[in-house]
């Protein structure tokens, strides 16, 4: 029997950049590409302005959607704002929230984008406009679609923007935020996460899954999830121009299963949102992002 999964992606929506940015732009083609033949891949939603004001500041998104923006807010965003590029983020955070629907439906949704968690409520940054960890936390909240939601960040960035927007609802009891990130790595004012774990400079595998294994999970299990939202970084491979970290692309799969083997075991659906990634070797980041798809089909199905 064929299994039911399905992923999102936004490849097909493209913005102007500036030639020789630094922005991946072909990993999500490449993403797309290499897994095309191991699941059906559809086209992103377009997340709705109501649904982005659950984490955001309506007025704040309003400037945004008109272009009404300085050149500081463009420099922190880290991309030049254009019409397409505000559609693009949108498509790539209703990629997240459809995956979550999938979640909750069939055990796994997966997002080849997204992962946006530098973006605060009133603060683009680090690439991220809209939070989609944070926007699909309230929605599942909020609908009563789950009473706790657990966010696992495994990018090499802290996930700021996820810890200052939730907040409230970690105060609450509501939601985990969990962060596994480089100590000395952007971003330099860190933020209050349930549990944030920083690591030196050029960790490799053992280390980390070490970490993995025997804190980030173990407080999975003590805070009991009913979802669960994994940020699954590629960006913590060695080589990565924006990492600083040391794992292989073994180390990324073992991680990867780790945290999909956690989320069967305890019958929590899993969304997947592949976030960053700038390996200096292209095709290792695709592989990398891909990873988290095959194995949760390994793992899952």
């Amino acid at each position: 029997m064929p299994h039911p999964f399905r992923a999102y992606s936004p490849a097909d929506f493209h913005f102007p950049l500036p030639d020789g940015h630094r922005f991946p732009y072909y990993k999500y083609a490449g993403v797309r590409e290499h897994l095309k033949d191991h699941l059906p891949v559809l086209d992103t939603p377009q997340l709705t302005w109501a649904d982005a004001t659950r984490a955001h500041d309506p007025l704040w998104l309003r400037r945004w959607r008109r272009g009404e923006v300085d050149a500081r807010e463009q420099r922190e965003f880290g991309l030049p704002w254009s019409p397409e590029v505000v559609t693009r983020a949108m498509r790539a955070a209703g990629g997240s929230l459809a995956a979550l629907h999938d979640a909750l439906q069939v055990g796994w949704g997966a997002n080849l984008a997204g992962g946006t968690h530098h973006a605060f409520r009133e603060r683009a940054a680090g690439f991220c406009l809209v939070n989609d960890a944070a926007i699909l936390t309230r929605v599942a909240l909020g609908r009563s679609l789950a009473r706790r939601v657990a966010v696992i960040d495994l990018d090499v960035h802290q996930g700021d923007g996820t810890a200052s927007i939730l907040a409230p609802e970690m105060a609450a009891g509501q939601a985990f935020t969990l962060s596994i990130h480089g100590a000395r790595n952007y971003p330099f004012r860190k933020e209050i996460s349930s549990l944030d774990i920083g690591l030196g400079d050029g960790v490799q595998d053992a280390e980390y899954l070490a970490v993995l294994r025997g804190e980030a999970l173990p407080a999975l299990d003590n805070f009991r999830p009913d979802l669960l939202l994994f940020l699954a970084g590629a960006d913590v491979l060695a080589a990565d121009r924006f990492g600083r970290f040391a794992l292989t692309l073994d180390g990324v799969h073992e991680r990867n299963r780790a945290v999909l083997t956690w989320a069967r075991a305890a019958g929590v659906p899993v969304v997947t949102m592949m976030a960053g990634g700038y390996n200096l070797d292209h095709a290792l980041t695709v592989e990398a992002h891909a990873s988290v798809v095959l194995d949760a089909l390994e793992v899952l199905n």
